[in-house]
């Protein structure tokens, strides 16, 4: 599995740099073709199509941090079954969730990118977050270019929801605890974030979408209960609330936001009550837009 990727990394760094193989694109080459122009470009496609717009290196790359994820977790399952020494176990689970931040990362620069609601000079830092990510591929993680982000997925996956009153107070103060970055909250606590701001944090909070979340307040007040308690939540929402236990907290948490990802593009699309960005997209959306040009 090393050589294959070993393979895989060589193939992605034979690949010619990001403006010499996009002044192919439309047919038309030029060797004026800069790293600006491959962002506008990148700022005029679609989220349903990126991927036939990619540059080749990018698209590979992309492959290659899957195999490197998958590659992890084996050599996690192998030190597992074989009893071997904790600390290199917990090592190689860090490395597992980097790599998995990682990627979860790259798909938030990319959703800023063919985000139309974005102004255009936001879209294009974010594109520049993206050329960074896919031409440095073999030596770039998550904590390179978003720490803020890791930083708030690590203690996210620390934190277990009690649910109680649905307030948040403990999940907010254990959140609090573990994050190494407070930015996070300075963010979510400022005076012009608004209701969909906040809407999204407590998805991010608690693991649930704002309609899990509104089935268990209407299920609350249904039964004059002023607190739920995990189980029940668990028994009311079914497995595929996301509150059963999990082997892999890291790979808990990007389950976490393609889910939220996807019910807020659909309220987006459909003008359904609830957030209609994630968390995470609202606070890197505030660090883009602070970038000079």
């Amino acid at each position: 599995m090393l050589g294959r990727l070993a393979r895989l990394a060589e193939v992605v760094r034979d690949c010619p740099a990001l403006a010499a193989s996009a002044a192919w694109w439309g047919g038309q080459p030029s060797l004026e073709f800069t790293a600006a122009s491959l962002a506008e470009q990148l700022c005029r496609v679609h989220d349903y199509d990126l991927e036939l717009h990619m540059p080749t290196k990018a698209v590979l790359g992309q492959a290659f941090l899957v195999a490197k994820i998958n590659m992890l977790k084996a050599l996690g399952y192998s030190l597992g079954a074989a009893k071997g020494p904790q600390a290199l176990v917990v090592r190689v689970e860090r490395e597992v969730a980097q790599s998995i931040y990682t990627k979860l990362a790259e798909e938030l620069f990319e959703s800023i990118v063919t985000d139309e609601r974005c102004e255009p000079r936001v879209r294009k830092n974010a594109a520049r977050h993206l050329m960074r990510i896919w031409e440095e591929r073999l030596v770039i993680e998550v904590d390179d270019f978003a720490p803020l982000l890791e930083s708030a997925w690590e203690a996210r996956t620390r934190v277990v929801p009690v649910l109680g009153t649905l307030l948040g107070t403990h999940e907010v103060f254990r959140l609090f605890q573990e994050a190494r970055n407070k930015e996070l909250f300075d963010f979510f606590g400022e005076d012009h974030v608004g209701e969909g701001e906040l809407l999204a944090f407590e998805e991010f909070l608690f693991g649930l979408s704002y309609e899990e979340l509104g089935k268990l307040r209407a299920h609350m007040a249904l039964e004059g209960r002023p607190v739920i308690s995990l189980e029940a939540a668990r028994k009311l929402l079914g497995d595929a609330s996301g509150l059963g236990p999990t082997s892999s907290a890291a790979q808990a948490l990007y389950s976490s936001y393609k889910k939220r990802k996807v019910n807020a593009v659909h309220r987006a699309l459909t003008g359904a009550p609830g957030p209609q960005r994630t968390a995470e997209e609202w606070v890197m959306l505030a660090v883009v837009a602070k970038e000079r040009d």
